[in-house]
């Protein structure tokens, strides 16, 4: 349940007046799993998108999770007021699964340094981030993470225009480079734990070629 919190925190939405629950996403198979985690067999929509792809989305009503949603710290209408969550130090790292797979990004590349006359020098690079329009969420993620691991991360914050008007509205971003990503990873995505699969492989493909996996 901590994952789907992280999940329902990024990707999903209280309906407000409703009691419902909706949940959306580009990738099909984590619509799924939210599903399955659940225990329901909702039914997933297809929906295009403005940029001409396919966003699937499921929504049910459900007063008990409604309410525990909000008693954690879901609210409506979350997207620049989420805060922090309370949950145990033991569910820490499947509630920031969840919102790694939600708003998040695992990013891997390699590029040829610029070294003048070496030709043959590799630089690759390993970040982690976490998205959000609050602050304060992102505040509390960078000191949960720092209590439990000691890694540092950087909160930078850019701007992001809203599709439905020309206002232009703060959006921060946690980072983590690759010497703390090689400790967090691991410890997010342990064997079994559901998650969504494209983001994990990133992790999995760099950790096998450095001989990280256990």
């Amino acid at each position: 349940m901590a994952y789907i919190v992280g999940l329902t925190a990024t990707d999903g939405c209280l309906v407000s007046g409703r009691r419902a629950i909706n949940f959306k996403s580009r990738d099909r198979d984590l619509v799924e799993t939210y599903l399955r985690v659940l225990g329901r067999t909702n039914a997933i929509r297809a929906e295009p998108t403005r940029a001409g792809g396919v966003v699937f989305s499921t929504q049910f009503h459900d007063s008990t999770l409604y309410e525990w949603f909000r008693s954690v710290g879901l609210t409506p209408r979350k997207s620049l007021t989420l805060g922090g969550f309370d949950v145990p130090e033991g569910q820490l790292f499947p509630l920031i699964r969840g919102l790694l797979d939600g708003d998040g990004s695992i990013i891997n590349a390699v590029y040829r340094a610029d070294t003048g006359g070496r030709r043959d020098y590799y630089w690759e690079y390993l970040i982690t981030s976490f998205s959000s329009a609050s602050r304060a969420h992102l505040t509390w993620l960078r000191d949960r993470i720092h209590g439990a691991t000691g890694l540092s991360g950087n909160l930078t914050e850019t701007t992001r225009t809203l599709r439905s008007t020309v206002e232009r509205n703060p959006f921060f971003e946690l980072r983590y480079a690759k010497r703390a990503s090689r400790v967090l990873l691991p410890a997010l995505y342990r064997s079994g734990t559901p998650c969504l699969a494209r983001k994990r492989a990133i992790w999995q493909q760099y950790a096998s070629r450095h001989g990280l996996l256990s």
